[in-house]
């Protein structure tokens, strides 16, 4: 099977495309997760990027955004978003400062911090203006953050600073590997309930406990945490479903690829690391998969095609077919996009630009 049917309008290939039934099944799908639980959904828009998917996410009950640069958080912003969080410890100096502020004056704004310094920057950016702070906790993942116990020192220092603290938050991102969702969620919890803990203790209100990724949001704690942020859920891609976190039938973006070179078992298409992106844990089976195919594996990424082998037991494909391929990791291919081609039941119906496309200050 191919992608021709798909695309009967003869668009030149390679393109993403959105199956629009697919993302809204997704939208549904994680909405329900969250009310079962008893979460506010702050879904993560870098993943997308797109002011036309965010309002779905809303008319689906969102709580707010999630964004992961003041430029990102500038453009939602422009697009009547009125309630962002930052949710990393950025710098706010220098030029950023005054973006900050502009911001704030658009929207109810949220900013993660991880240390006084920060804090302390921060404060002085947004000084007279409503903007939050919460404090970024290390659940496991080891990139950011602090460690639990220490949670009260950096609300502390950022309250002294003049910032409203509203919480903590973390991202458990070593819930991205093999049989880890589990564990990561239970570290999640963990970390949050500790660090809300030393807040209180400090004098300070919790109201913010934000967690969750896509892989662990299904499993989030809903007594320990307030909200989750997951993002990649509205497309998923080929890691979250060899992961186990969706059914490769839950895929919405794809990139639609013609076959322009090779014979038999190897051929090569016109989608590469510029397209596809070229993220590719070490326990993923190749640089991308193509859902129509299963058995095939995308052995090598090139910056412009993309080889691969099929299975002996397999149909083939020929030169001039049309595949299409599940990035490893949706959020860097649609960041390399100015649209999406957006298909219902299979028909073109329209083109959402990527509207934050390398927003990444």
């Amino acid at each position: 099977m191919t992608a021709t049917g798909l695309i009967g309008d003869g668009l030149d290939t390679p393109f993403l495309a959105v199956d629009v039934d697919a993302l809204d099944r997704n939208l549904t799908r994680m909405a329900g997760v969250a009310q079962t639980r008893g979460l506010a959904l702050r879904p993560h828009v870098k993943t997308h990027k797109c002011p036309e998917i965010a309002r779905r996410q809303v008319g689906h009950g969102a709580a707010g955004l999630t964004v992961a640069t003041v430029g990102e958080a500038e453009i939602f912003a422009a697009s009547g978003f009125a309630d962002l969080f930052i949710a990393y410890p950025i710098w706010a100096a220098g030029a950023r400062a005054a973006r900050l502020r502009a911001v704030a004056e658009q929207a109810s704004l949220r900013v993660g911090v991880d240390s006084a310094e920060a804090a302390q920057v921060l404060a002085r950016a947004v000084a007279g203006t409503d903007v939050e702070a919460v404090v970024e906790i290390d659940s496991g993942h080891h990139r950011s953050g602090v460690q639990p116990g220490r949670a009260a020192e950096v609300a502390t220092a950022a309250a002294r600073a003049g910032l409203r603290v509203s919480g903590v938050f973390t991202f458990p991102g070593h819930s991205y590997g093999p049989g880890r969702r589990e564990q990561a969620a239970a570290d999640e919890a963990a970390a949050l309930a500790g660090a809300g803990a030393t807040l209180r203790k400090a004098g300070l209100d919790v109201e913010v406990v934000s967690g969750g990724s896509t892989p662990s949001a299904a499993i989030a704690d809903g007594v320990a945490l307030t909200e989750i942020r997951p993002g990649v859920y509205v497309f998923n891609d080929a890691q979250q479903a060899e992961l186990g976190s969706c059914s490769w039938s839950d895929i919405a973006l794809t990139a639609v690829s013609t076959v322009v070179s090779g014979a038999g078992r190897r051929v090569v298409l016109d989608a590469g690391s510029k397209v596809l992106g070229a993220d590719q844990p070490a326990w993923a089976t190749g640089g991308g998969r193509l859902p129509d195919h299963p058995g095939a594996r995308i052995v090598a990424l090139s910056e412009h095609h993309a080889t691969v082998v099929l299975p002996e037991d397999g149909g083939v494909l020929q030169r001039g077919d049309v595949v299409r391929v599940a990035p490893n990791h949706v959020c860097s291919a649609v960041n390399l996009a100015d649209e999406l081609v957006v298909l219902a039941q299979g028909i073109p119906v329209d083109r959402w630009p990527v509207a934050a496309r390398n927003a990444n200050t």
